[in-house]
């Protein structure tokens, strides 16, 4: 059942064109003139109750702008959108009470206070019972290492140790969906691999659905199995990450170690640039680019291995950032990808 519907969402923004100086002042006020940019244009897609789902675009895309009208801070242009049968901005205080949030550059906590000061008071706002928040409290102090942050001031902590309170802040009262909009951002691999094993633990043993926007892409790769991308207002994939590797990711580059390596092997992949091509070559060292759809790894260490010693070899899979970046590089009108894939594509 889907716990969030989004159908034909439009969100314009009238921007006021200030003109400058003492007389373009005075324009302003009597005579102002505003531009409409368009953040978010007619999208559409359905999320079901216990998914986690990347909500990946370029700085402007309209993530954040989805992200408030899901959460009611916005009012849409006109669309529909629908969380757990409520629509946001009508009925805030129905959906405020089963979602929680985090803002990778703010913060919810007290900044004077200890981090548990916050969590009694978030107990007392959602009217948590107490053994049911005594039970998360101890969940989350073990899953996120917080037995000896929770009672240092806010202000006080570093920035991880602070992203790790505010996590737990965001599910210590169970809600349905929450919102992380980049909850690792400026943080260190340590804490950014307790943050995701914390999402992915909740998310699949609470069925807590989880909306990821984030640019680390990694996160995405890590905790979600979907990905919605958004360019320029609206949506250009929305599928499997794995379906969008398969589609857009089908090179490869396998890395060989070697030695005594021949010199008709620059002849021999230039025979076989179709589908295979070298990236970097020393005589130690060789990098080979392939179409998998084409070609299989062992054909590719057939071709090579006559003319070399191979001592060594690992195979590259592409990461969903490589496919995302090479995506950003087509002009969406122009991009036959989306037009081939359009069935994946709900808007």
């Amino acid at each position: 059942m889907a716990i969030i519907e989004v159908n034909d969402l439009y969100k314009e923004y009238k921007i006021n064109q200030k003109k400058e100086g003492v007389l373009g002042a005075i324009g302003n006020i009597f005579y102002p003139r505003y531009i409409s940019k368009v953040a978010v244009n007619k999208i559409n897609f359905s999320i079901e109750e216990g998914e986690a789902v990347g909500y990946i675009g370029a700085n402007g895309a309209g993530k954040s702008t989805t992200i408030k009208m899901l959460t009611g801070i916005l009012t849409p242009t006109s669309g529909r959108v629908l969380v757990n049968g409520n629509i946001p901005y009508k009925h805030r205080v129905k959906n405020n009470s089963i979602i929680g949030a985090v803002f990778g550059q703010r913060t919810q906590m007290w900044w004077d206070l200890p981090p548990i000061e916050t969590y009694k008071l978030i107990q007392k706002i959602y009217d948590v019972p107490k053994k049911q928040f005594d039970e998360n409290l101890s969940t989350f102090t073990e899953l996120l290492d917080l037995k000896e942050l929770i009672k240092i001031p806010v202000r006080q902590l570093s920035l991880g140790q602070k992203m790790r309170c505010e996590i737990a802040a965001a599910f210590i009262h169970d809600p349905k969906i929450v919102y992380l909009d980049e909850p690792t951002i400026g943080l260190d691999i340590m804490v950014k691999d307790k943050i995701r094993n914390f999402i992915k633990n909740i998310n699949k043993k609470r069925s807590v659905t989880v909306i990821l926007t984030t640019h680390d892409l990694q996160d995405i790769e890590e905790v979600c199995k979907r990905v919605i991308i958004i360019d320029n207002g609206q949506v250009v994939y929305d599928g499997k990450i794995e379906e969008i590797k398969n589609s857009l990711g089908k090179y490869r580059t396998v890395h060989f170690q070697v030695k005594n390596c021949s010199n008709n092997l620059d002849n021999v992949l230039d025979t076989q640039k179709e589908y295979l091509f070298e990236v970097s070559k020393s005589p130690y060292d060789i990098q080979v680019k392939f179409d998998r759809q084409k070609i299989t790894a062992s054909e590719v260490m057939n071709i090579i291995s006559p003319y070399c010693d191979i001592m060594d070899l690992t195979i590259q899979e592409p990461s969903i950032e490589s496919i995302v970046r090479d995506l950003y590089r087509k002009q969406v009108d122009n991009n036959d990808f989306i037009k081939e894939n359009a069935g994946n594509c709900k808007y």
